[in-house]
């Protein structure tokens, strides 16, 4: 069915380069690990040290795209807005609690900033730990095997919150159009992101635009 609908900027090219890049190394990253630990996988998958050598490379490079994304305007203020708490933030947690239906969010809600924040923290340390696990020299044994603990366990811990992002993601079609094709419907924008619609959104990117949109 298709109908006339008007569209607004929501993700910049470089937005979403970033976040398919880095969702693209996370996922081979756990991949990899599975075939690391489970016994099925790795006898499946054979080659340990190719799937070695892949994992730590992909897990060096998951900062990567990050980085190379603060060169965009755009990103850069799409990370100020994810690492700051708003009232309107702490409105959303409460409406959530109480499964209200209004639920006051800029560009980015509460629950969405709460996942920006720990993908970053967890992305620090598994990296980090990864590290002390892989340059052996830089460490006392005692410090390895507790980056290894570490290691293993957050990475368990990312592999279920990024399950539940893929499945909040699955259930919300207008996001993943948003994410695919940078374009949102205004009436979604409105009221899913009422605060971001009527500030950021007009001011940064006034140019509201009519397309064919195939839903």
């Amino acid at each position: 069915m298709r109908r006339r609908a008007e569209l607004i900027l929501r993700f910049t090219r470089a937005e979403r380069w970033v976040h398919r890049t880095t969702a693209a190394l996370t996922g081979v990253c756990l991949a990899t690990a599975a075939c690391l630990y489970l016994a099925p996988l790795a006898e499946l998958v054979g080659n340990r040290p190719l799937v070695v050598t892949v994992h730590v490379w992909c897990g060096l490079a998951l900062p990567v795209p990050l980085l190379l994304g603060l060169a965009s305007r755009a990103v850069r203020a799409d990370v100020t807005r994810l690492s700051r708490f708003t009232p309107a933030d702490w409105q959303w947690l409460r409406a959530v609690r109480a499964r209200a239906a209004h639920r006051p969010a800029g560009k980015f809600n509460a629950g969405q900033k709460l996942y920006a924040q720990w993908t970053l923290g967890s992305m620090l340390v598994i990296v980090g730990t990864g590290l002390l696990m892989w340059l052996t020299h830089l460490a006392p044994p005692s410090w390895r095997t507790g980056a290894t603990f570490v290691h293993d366990w957050l990475a368990a811990a990312i592999a279920v919150v990024v399950a539940g992002h893929i499945r909040m993601a699955w259930r919300d079609r207008e996001a993943r159009l948003g994410m695919r094709t940078g374009l949102v419907e205004r009436h979604w924008a409105e009221r899913e992101h009422p605060q971001w619609q009527a500030t950021d959104a007009e001011r940064e990117h006034p140019h509201w635009q009519t397309a064919d949109a195939e839903r």
